[in-house]
């Protein structure tokens, strides 16, 4: 099989079941051994990191949820394998024919896209990912940590870049703003 006719394209999966598609899709490649025509089925995600109860947990997220990349030779009998066989797969992308007679084909995503999504994704763990902040201005949290654990202040401002909150308390009958990580306070 040569690998000029393989071509990346884009696959329209069920909402939340992008991953049990893409295991299904592997499973089927497998069993009917056609790993000569289909390279690679890709989900891309992005690592990004949470506080919950004030520790930092690591998860995946979708970067494009409801959509499923497959590198392939797009057969006929693969066309209809994805098509109507593969649970969770509503079909592919399409864009109309050249001709004038307005049919439908799947859609190719550019190679220069693809090494985008492949490379956000490689940044994404190399650089350690994303922190998702649940912490908003206004909101009234303790600190846990630190000299001024079992303060309870009103956050000021949010440094993201920094991972860290400006926090007002009341020291003293004074509010002071402390700065602090974002593991060293919780939301009451």
């Amino acid at each position: 099989m040569s690998e000029n006719a393989k071509k990346w394209y884009v696959l329209r999966a069920v909402g939340g079941k992008e991953k049990k598609a893409k295991e299904y899709i592997d499973k089927e490649i497998e069993k009917f051994k056609l790993q000569d025509y289909v390279d690679q089925v890709l989900v891309p995600t992005e690592k990004v990191y949470q506080f919950v109860d004030g520790k930092r947990v690591a998860k995946d997220r979708l970067l494009y949820p409801g959509y499923i990349y497959i590198h392939a030779c797009l057969t006929p009998m693969i066309e209809n394998m994805i098509r109507n066989e593969i649970p969770n797969v509503a079909g592919f992308l399409t864009e109309k024919k050249g001709d004038k007679s307005g049919d439908k084909v799947p859609g190719t995503v550019h190679e220069s896209e693809i090494a985008r999504i492949l490379g956000t994704q490689d940044e994404s763990i190399t650089v350690g990912g994303q922190t998702i902040v649940d912490f908003f201005r206004g909101d009234a949290v303790e600190v846990t940590d630190g000299p001024f654990s079992g303060f309870k202040g009103i956050v000021e401002e949010i440094v993201e870049d920094r991972n860290k909150l400006k926090v007002a308390v009341m020291i003293f009958g004074r509010k002071t703003l402390l700065e602090l990580n974002f593991t060293q306070v919780t939301k009451e």
